[in-house]
């Protein structure tokens, strides 16, 4: 069991566990520059002072629903509105962590909140090859992302005032580009290709209807798609 062998706390060690953590995502972490600069531009936009766009940033750690909740703020959207949509676009942090609790229950509290906080796509996708000291690992690969995403924030907080209107640039197509780069790597076998397949042609039929939802139902239906493929083929075999 992983969990058992992260108990040897040799320095070494865990250095180079944290280290290669920072190694591991600085790929994704460059690949979110132009949307942590649109986070930034847009919460100034929403009216936000420089300390409040900042703080968000630091404190809410979460991209898509940055982007959302500014977008919804500007659109004058009520705040339950704005709550349950926020609850719904990060529903998929559950299944994450779920993932991760074998490997990481045993660890002290005050690791498990931090990576609790430090818990995103992108830490996900880099959390799959698992290895000694792994929670190590992975409070680098997060530490590390956090403070690049802050740092872009930043970034885009001090040019909203000189280089008005970023979101007129298309920086948000730094969003899909991402979850590309991370979705194909799980695209091992026949089954989660399709799942894929159906979600991505899902929500974009759903979005030309008008479903606001579109992505997250879109990636339910795959999701079963995939599952009900796979035991179909074991069936058949």
């Amino acid at each position: 069991m992983l969990s058992e062998s992260i108990t040897d706390d040799t320095p070494m060690t865990v250095s180079r566990a944290f280290l290669n953590g920072v190694i591991k995502i600085l790929p994704l972490c460059f690949a979110v520059l132009p949307w942590g600069l649109l986070a930034g531009s847009m919460a100034i936009q929403a009216g936000l002072s420089t300390a409040q766009a900042i703080g968000m940033s630091a404190l809410v750690f979460a991209g898509a629903a940055q982007l959302m909740t500014l977008g919804l703020v500007m659109a004058g959207t009520p705040a339950l509105t704005i709550i349950i949509s926020v609850f719904l676009i990060t529903t998929q942090h559950y299944l994450y962590a779920l993932y991760l609790r074998e490997d990481i229950s045993k660890q002290p509290l005050k690791h498990r909140l931090l990576l609790g906080f430090l818990l995103t796509d992108e830490l996900f996708a880099v959390s799959i090859k698992k290895q000694q000291h792994y929670i190590y690992y992975l409070l680098g690969a997060g530490s590390c992302f956090y403070l690049c995403w802050v740092l872009f924030s930043i970034c885009g907080v001090l040019l909203a005032s000189s280089v008005p209107n970023l979101d007129q640039y298309h920086l948000d197509f730094s969003i899909v580009a991402t979850f590309i780069a991370i979705v194909i790597p799980f695209i091992k076998n026949i089954n989660t290709l399709v799942g894929v397949l159906v979600s991505v042609l899902l929500t974009l039929v759903f979005l030309s209807l008008g479903i606001k939802s579109a992505a997250i139902l879109a990636g339910v239906i795959g999701m079963l798609t995939a599952t009900c493929l796979q035991n179909l083929r074991e069936r058949v075999a």
